[in-house]
């Protein structure tokens, strides 16, 4: 996936320890930051659910669009009582 150039503000030692974290592990900043937004926003859980997929894309959207159609039936079905 592409990257896109951001500002952020963050607090001096935070950046510090970015910088020094970084040099430690032989990775650049970005690589350090985007590590750290990514376990935060629980990229890891999604990868690990998405591996587990095994449907074609085909197959993904017959799924998802026999659940919006269940899902509006019920709704439907709901709402004239």
């Amino acid at each position: 996936m592409a990257r896109k150039k951001t500002t952020v503000y963050i607090e001096e030692d935070v950046l510090k320890a970015a910088k020094i974290a970084a040099t430690l592990t032989g990775k650049k900043e970005y690589q350090v930051f985007e590590s750290a937004l990514r376990q935060y926003l629980g990229f890891a859980i999604l990868e690990k659910a998405w591996s587990k997929n095994r449907l074609s894309e085909a197959e993904a959207l017959r799924l998802a669009y026999r659940e919006l159609h269940s899902a509006r039936r019920k709704m439907n079905a709901q709402g004239r009582r």
